[in-house]
């Protein structure tokens, strides 16, 4: 007999209304935890690490930089860091990720290209680790950024493609940055194109809509992953 996961309070962060959870939502709901969202672009308010176990920040085309114009971003970072310090579990995609890396002390920074389409990541081998061994050794993932970010002092890095250096890294026992996205769906990326359409302009590692939307098997795939990297962080008791 399976015994059933702990009841966990999953709170995740919404910078803007176009990029949710992906297929991340329907795994959370399906395994019994509690979910619940502050979208940032409405109401700017936090949530303080007593009210969930489990963080998730998810990605926006605002910048870790972008604080005069989004007053939310401070608070969040500082949100984001206590959470780290009080090893609790945290994921961060895309913008996420750069704020977890600001949030430990790190230089987010323009990347030497924008990154947009699917690129193999080659990750890098960290033993026993069960949060490392949730990723393959090479595997394609969605990106779409112009941003990238240092590995923070004692962090551990998981990976680099073509385009970026650091394409996100461990923290604690309990911490995911992820510059890249595996969640998304069909339906996520057409969303992002309509909102996005001037990130598109042609660049080495541009794609075009029609060519990363032509292979569907290529969502299943990195869902899959999504879905193995959330078991390994469920487990981390």
């Amino acid at each position: 007999m399976v015994s059933k996961p702990r009841r966990l309070r999953v709170h995740w962060l919404q910078h803007v209304p176009f990029e949710g959870l992906g297929c991340m939502e329907d795994w959370f709901l399906s395994r019994g935890h509690n979910l619940s969202c502050s979208k940032l672009f409405e109401k700017p308010d936090l949530p303080s690490p007593e009210d969930f176990d489990w963080l998730v920040v998810m990605g926006g085309p605002m910048g870790v930089n972008d604080q005069d114009k989004h007053t939310w971003l401070e608070p969040e970072i500082e949100l984001i860091k206590a959470v780290m310090e009080q090893s609790k579990r945290i994921l961060g995609i895309c913008l996420g990720a750069q704020l977890m890396a600001a949030a430990k002390g790190a230089k987010v920074k323009k990347n030497r290209h924008k990154e947009i389409g699917w690129f193999h990541v080659q990750s890098q081998p960290m033993g026993n680790d069960p949060l490392g061994q949730a990723l393959p050794p090479r595997f394609r993932a969605f990106h779409w950024h112009g941003e990238t970010f240092e590995v923070p002092t004692h962090a551990i890095p998981l990976g680099s493609s073509e385009a970026t250096i650091c394409q996100g890294f461990r923290t604690g026992t309990r911490g995911l940055a992820l510059q890249f996205h595996l969640e998304l769906r069909p339906e996520d990326v057409d969303r992002l194109t309509e909102a996005c359409p001037g990130d598109l302009a042609p660049g080495p590692y541009v794609q075009a809509p029609e060519e990363f939307l032509e292979k569907s098997y290529q969502f299943d795939e990195a869902n899959e992953i999504t879905r193995r990297i959330l078991q390994a962080m469920e487990n981390c008791g």
